[in-house]
């Protein structure tokens, strides 16, 4: 019995150790936007840094936790992951009242706490100033694409269907290299939306990498998403993000 008792607990003791090498430490900060005092959850990777950092943007339903679960797992590959709140801890359960608090997001204010975000992750003394990154799902892939706008210092950029710009003066303002992935079957951010971005990036040289996923809609990365949730398209979403954060920021 001790011989079989041993191996189990050396077995045991392995994995708790693997466990604890790759969780993230995680808890809730605050910092000024203007006026006012934002919310957020701060994802921190064990070991000594200082680390690359992501800026977390939520979907339209919120700060939930299939976001809070992206942030985790982005600390868990190496990164200081701040997820923001930009609904002031409002979290919605119905497509009707998530579209409710969207609409009620001031755009002002949105830009402004990305920009708050971008300088508290700054000002962390565990982060490397110069590799901060930004990523986000709907409607946070389109306020992930403003983070470029307005931050010439971002150093990644990924947007998970979320809204597109065309404009040349607007595309001047970026310099982060970009990682977009969309679904051929969105209504929304339809895929001619798609093919005009990224050839108004490319014509002023800016780095962008592409993916449309031909059999798939909108929000098609997320398993709460059940009539849209592609399994396989999400695997391969991650895997390119993960590939795509790794070469722009820990390089």
């Amino acid at each position: 019995m001790k011989k079989i008792i041993a191996p189990l607990l050396t077995s045991l003791f392995i994995t708790l150790i693997v466990c604890t090498c790759v969780a993230a430490d995680s808890k809730s900060v605050s910092y000024k936007s203007g006026d006012e005092t934002v919310q957020a959850i701060l994802y921190t990777p064990t070991g000594k840094g200082p680390f690359p950092a992501i800026i977390v943007i939520h979907e339209y339903w919120g700060l939930n936790d299939w976001v809070k679960e992206q942030a985790s797992k982005l600390a868990d590959q190496g990164y200081v992951a701040l997820a923001i709140d930009l609904y002031r801890g409002k979290v919605a359960t119905t497509p009707d009242l998530a579209h409710e608090l969207m609409r009620g997001v001031p755009e002002d204010r949105a830009k402004r706490d990305l920009h708050a975000a971008f300088e508290f992750l700054q000002s962390q003394p565990n982060v490397k100033k110069d590799r901060i990154g930004a990523i986000g799902w709907c409607m946070g892939g389109g306020y992930s694409l403003d983070v470029a706008l307005q931050e010439p210092a971002l150093a990644a950029d990924v947007i998970n269907y979320g809204h597109l710009a065309t404009d040349p003066e607007a595309i001047k303002k970026i310099n982060a290299p970009i990682l977009g992935q969309f679904g051929g079957q969105d209504q929304g951010i339809t895929p001619d939306d798609v093919h005009k971005f990224e050839a108004a990036m490319k014509q002023q040289g800016k780095k962008i990498d592409v993916k449309i996923y031909d059999d798939a809609g909108h929000a098609f990365e997320n398993p709460n998403n059940k009539t849209g949730y592609r399994a396989d398209d999400a695997e391969d979403a991650w895997k390119r993000t993960v590939t795509f954060l790794e070469q722009n920021l820990k390089k």
